[in-house]
């Protein structure tokens, strides 16, 4: 009996030195503590984006059970759908105009507050702002009032001389600018960025320049340029994925018509609306599908020509 008590305790001893030696391995530790986030991402990330594909090749109205259809809604994408079409007309417009606008004043801005000035502080804090709150509605709203027939644009306008009662919000030819103006104004986090950028860049080489004659031109164009187009590169393809992902000012601009005339209909407002106005889930997610892929070619495609003009060191 006490033979058995002993090999009992032997094999507990066994187990327990096991466990102990389980728990103490670092890679243990490690994904106990990474739990949280990779549940988080199989649930609420990876899972929707592989339901997303399925649904993509199904005609689904979320309420009923999804029915196959193969490549029917990418057909129809292509060749069967004239809004759509109008769409990435949008689309496209407001991404190419509003990013690099936004880049140029990031750095004008960024060049500006680079140096060592009184409140300086305050003035980073001042610039950046936009970006945290220009994505809300509120923000929304007040851009839409700023640009109504008696907003505060017409206003000042006609504080200088110029009597102007255009509604540019309801104007088809003006709709769409007023949106890609509330981005240009959300100009700060690119900013920042530039301005840690422009921070890294040895002073020394802007005193070799001044002492062989260089004004601030030539520095501008050969020192500051070729040394901060890594940077420049992170924020076009940063920015040119945002600008593509814009979705809330149009809505609420346009109160999720995309007008007039669907001037203002982004592609990811149209998504919305078959989505969740239409119940056609199936064709919001063949539309979700095509839009990442746009982006993977514009981003591969970046990527590709910065060889041309991305200096690193």
């Amino acid at each position: 009996m006490k033979t058995a008590d002993a090999g009992q305790l032997k094999a507990g001893a066994r187990k327990t030195g096991r466990l102990t030696r389980f728990l103490d391995n670092d890679n243990v530790v490690g994904y106990v503590f990474a739990a949280p986030f990779i549940l988080g991402f199989l649930i609420f990330t990876l899972y929707p984006i592989l339901s997303s594909l399925y649904y993509s090749f199904t005609n689904y109205d979320l309420l009923s059970s999804p029915t196959w259809v193969g490549f029917d809604n990418y057909q129809k994408i292509f060749t069967n759908d004239e809004k759509i079409m109008k769409s990435f007309q949008v689309t496209f417009t407001y991404v190419f105009l509003s990013v690099p606008f936004r880049l140029t004043f990031a750095l004008i801005v960024a060049m500006l507050l680079k140096n060592a000035i009184k409140g300086i502080g305050f003035y980073r804090s001042a610039y950046y702002l936009p970006s945290l709150i220009g994505g809300s509605v509120a923000v929304a709203i007040m851009w839409s009032q700023i640009f109504g027939d008696k907003g505060l644009v017409n206003s000042a306008l006609g504080a200088i001389g110029i009597d102007v009662t255009t509604n540019w919000i309801g104007n088809p030819g003006t709709a769409l600018y007023t949106l890609i103006a509330l981005s240009v104004w959300q100009f700060g986090s690119s900013m920042l960025i530039f301005l840690a950028g422009l921070k890294n860049i040895p002073a020394s080489y802007y005193e070799a320049a001044s002492v062989d004659g260089a004004n601030k031109v030539r520095q501008f164009f050969n020192i500051t340029l070729p040394l901060l187009s890594p940077i420049i590169l992170f924020n076009l393809i940063m920015q040119t994925i945002s600008a593509f992902m814009t979705f809330t000012p149009a809505y609420i601009i346009s109160r999720g018509e995309g007008g007039p005339l669907d001037n203002t209909l982004l592609y990811s407002l149209y998504l919305y609306q078959k989505a969740f106005r239409f119940f056609d889930m199936g064709y919001a997610s063949a539309m979700a599908w095509v839009m990442l892929i746009i982006i993977a070619l514009i981003t591969f495609t970046l990527f590709r020509l910065s060889k041309l003009w991305v200096h690193y060191e």
